[in-house]
């Protein structure tokens, strides 16, 4: 995501399972103050995992999430190393 942040002006962030591309875009234009021209999102489902311990076989899996890719408007940029 760096290299397409630098070249393709398109970042990457996670969001809230249940929101979508208007209020992802929405969000991100308050936040940062930049027109955004394109939202593509994409959900991941948990993989499951399974491991042996002294007490058993234990199984479960990792968290489901969401990831948005944003793709900026013009020259702006989003600076996230600004406020550190």
């Amino acid at each position: 995501m760096t290299i397409q942040g630098e070249t393709l002006n398109r970042y990457g962030f996670i969001v809230d399972r249940r929101a979508n591309k208007l209020q992802i875009k929405e969000a991100v234009e308050n936040m940062y103050g930049v027109t955004v021209a394109d939202v593509n999102t994409i959900t991941y489902k948990g993989k499951r995992k399974s491991r042996y311990t002294k007490t058993g076989f234990l199984t479960g899996r990792s968290n489901h999430f969401k990831k948005a890719y944003i793709t900026l408007a013009g020259e702006d940029k989003i600076d996230f190393y600004s406020n550190i």
